[in-house]
């Protein structure tokens, strides 16, 4: 699992300063979790997405983006509240769930909106 920052993440997810329209760098599916070190529910999360890397390891990146650390990323996406987690598929819209998902939502969502089977 890696932590994102504005250099990373211009790479990897999306290069906001010289594309106004989406379009995704990455070449597998990600999540990415907004999180910041005192917010209690963003702990609930991360062992979580810890599970998630390994089981999905080679078919979705997990990425960190510590919302102190990397303001400006917090405010492209406008997060507001923490944990946001932003799904990211190949070929659409990324997608923005807000708070301490259970394992099984992130599951439906790597299914559903990832297009990622196990």
């Amino acid at each position: 699992m890696e932590h994102l920052t504005l250099d990373t993440f211009k790479t990897k997810v999306f290069d906001f300063e010289n594309s106004k329209e989406w379009k995704f760098e990455g070449d597998k599916p990600c999540i990415i979790d907004f999180y910041a070190d005192w917010c209690g529910p963003c702990k609930m999360v991360a062992p979580i997405l810890e599970e998630l890397s390994k089981e999905y390891d080679g078919k979705v990146d997990i990425y960190k983006i510590d919302t102190e650390k990397e303001q400006e990323l917090a405010g492209v996406f406008g997060i507001r509240s923490i944990p946001s987690i932003l799904f990211v598929p190949m070929n659409a819209q990324p997608q923005m769930a807000a708070g301490a998902l259970p394992k099984n939502a992130f599951e439906q969502a790597i299914k559903e909106v990832l297009s990622v089977e196990k």
